[in-house]
């Protein structure tokens, strides 16, 4: 099934493939074959033996994500129309910044006929000290994290600081934002920065802002998607206020101050301006150590994937938690590398890594330790893993480390 299984992913549904789908099951029930189709129509109440056309397009509609035929029709079409049919001029669209926390959908903009400018902001905030300092400061801060983790080149850095700095410096009154985001905390952390580095309300703020997609069965962010998407997403904006900037700014303030407590209110309630804040907070926050564990989340998933299935290559254990076990996906692949660092090169490592050109390839397996964490017979902290930062924070084992419970409660232990 490539129509379906490839709709799933981009978002872009192929009718007139999905129709033969139909037509091709319709045909193998009629010659006593598609006994998996027989079963799943059987199961939806319709026991056969004679079956019409519109049964297996039920059954097709159902395999990619939808209720029924017409409501996978009625989407393809409306995705088709946007695509032929976008509006752009009518929105004064060229004279808007397209702002985006990585460079993913810039190619596909274009592809659907944006002519906007786009503004790139890939500052990983998710990872490393987020503190609250004067800017200047702040830079310097997060270039020597990037560098450092990443392995980046001290011009590379500065390039893309630059960039940024200039982008935000740029923002006034006058501007024309459109920000293009999802629900995860890499996404919303963007959202604040940019929102809160605003001096007043602009002429024009807009948020495009998704958790996810008809059809798609598992939506981990934009980039993801086919570019005709891109033109369906672009009526769904809506605009901010004032109440938002202010949202913002407290949200960002209590990210990047040292004591999480703020931060665990904020992220324990909804907030109508920014209505997908809240829970982003709330994970990110799970990234602190766990109370009976201390384990951050990531951590705690990525153990329980090898307890689960043995030894894996790093890269299969990226994808299982990035499509299955983590709630909300935020993670890339070289973020994920970096996170195993400190679990394989502790004092007393809790992942083992067997040999492999590309770090992807090598096999990954728990230690003696991490199998004794996981069932409750050690603690995490009490190994004195090296420090890490979650926002603000600054997790140090030997100086009574801000930790937090499963319903996100904070407390020095």
């Amino acid at each position: 099934m490539p129509a379906i299984n490839a709709s799933r992913h981009h978002g872009l549904l192929d009718l007139p493939a999905l129709r033969k789908r139909a037509k091709r099951l319709l045909t193998a029930l009629k010659n006593h074959q598609a006994d998996d189709a027989r079963e799943q129509l059987r199961l939806l109440g319709l026991p056969g033996p004679e079956y019409r056309l519109a049964d297996t397009q039920w059954l097709v509609a159902r395999e990619a994500g939808f209720a029924s035929w017409p409501k996978l029709k009625a989407h393809a079409d409306a995705v088709a129309f946007a695509a032929r049919h976008p509006g752009f001029a009518a929105d004064d669209e060229a004279a808007v910044q397209h702002w985006r926390c990585g460079n993913d959908i810039a190619h596909s903009l274009r592809t659907a006929g944006f002519t906007g400018a786009f503004q790139m902001f890939d500052d990983p905030m998710v990872m490393g000290p987020v503190p609250a300092l004067p800017e200047e400061q702040y830079w310097q801060v997060r270039s020597a994290y990037v560098q450092q983790a990443f392995n980046l080149s001290t011009q590379d850095i500065e390039q893309r600081q630059t960039a940024q700095r200039a982008a935000l410096a740029g923002l006034s009154g006058d501007s024309k934002i459109v920000l293009w985001c999802e629900g995860d905390a890499y996404d919303q952390l963007f959202l604040i920065r940019v929102l809160a580095s605003l001096p007043s309300l602009p002429r024009r703020l807009e948020l495009i802002e998704i958790t996810q997609v008809p059809g798609v069965e598992r939506f981990i962010g934009i980039g993801q998607l086919a570019p005709d998407l891109l033109a369906w997403l672009w009526p769904r904006r809506r605009a901010l206020g004032e109440d938002a900037l202010v949202l913002a700014r407290q949200a960002w303030a209590a990210y990047t101050a040292a004591d999480p407590q703020a931060w665990a209110t904020l992220a324990s309630r909804q907030h109508a301006a920014l209505p997908l804040l809240g829970r982003a907070l709330a994970r990110q926050l799970q990234e602190l150590p766990g109370a009976k564990d201390g384990l951050s989340l990531t951590q705690r998933l990525l153990l329980r994937v090898l307890a689960a299935r043995g030894e894996l290559p790093a890269g299969r254990v990226f994808a299982q938690l990035m499509m299955h076990d983590e709630p909300l996906p935020y993670l890339g692949d070289m973020m994920f590398h970096v996170l195993l660092q400190p679990l394989i090169h502790a004092p007393h490592p809790l992942l083992l890594e067997g040999p492999a050109e590309a770090w992807a390839q090598r096999p990954l397996r728990l230690t003696a330790l991490a199998e004794r964490i996981l069932t409750g017979q050690a603690h995490w902290l009490d190994q004195r893993p090296a420090q890490r930062w979650v926002g603000g924070v600054l997790v140090d084992a030997t100086d009574r480390p801000w930790v937090v419970s499963e319903d996100g409660e904070v407390w020095r232990r």
